[in-house]
């Protein structure tokens, strides 16, 4: 059992990012008095909730994700379900990768141009293959 500043500091967050996801109800620290105690089923909720933020998903899907954790004790749909919204992720990120690739081929090609025209060997552009 850790106090909001122990598991705020175990979890490398702020105790204000602790209290918001209480607020969205994502995790329910026990209360003594006025003091947050966080249990280690809070802190594991709170490592899946950081998790997913990091690998894109919203707060709306990590929250039913969770709740699928508490009524599927086989974890069976939630795995189901964690495969198919992993799945979607992979394909939106590679779509931005190739975007990103091209956007970036795009841009030196304009730095080599630039360079090129200030040095006085002006270059001509590489015709867009797409």
């Amino acid at each position: 059992m850790l106090g909001i500043q122990d598991a705020a500091t175990q979890l490398g967050v702020t105790m204000r990012t602790l209290r918001f996801y209480e607020d969205k109800g994502l995790i329910a620290p026990q209360r003594v008095g006025t003091t947050r105690i966080y249990s280690r089923r809070e802190i594991g909720r709170m490592q899946l909730i950081l998790r997913g933020k990091r690998l894109g998903f919203t707060i709306r899907e990590i929250a039913e994700f969770l709740d699928l954790y508490d009524v599927d004790p086989e974890h069976h749909e939630q795995v189901r379900i964690l495969q198919a919204k992993v799945g979607s992720r992979i394909a939106d990120l590679r779509k931005q990768k190739r975007a990103i690739e091209q956007t970036l081929e795009e841009l030196l090609s304009i730095e080599r141009q630039a360079r090129a025209w200030l040095e006085g060997t002006p270059v001509k552009p590489v015709e867009d293959a797409t």
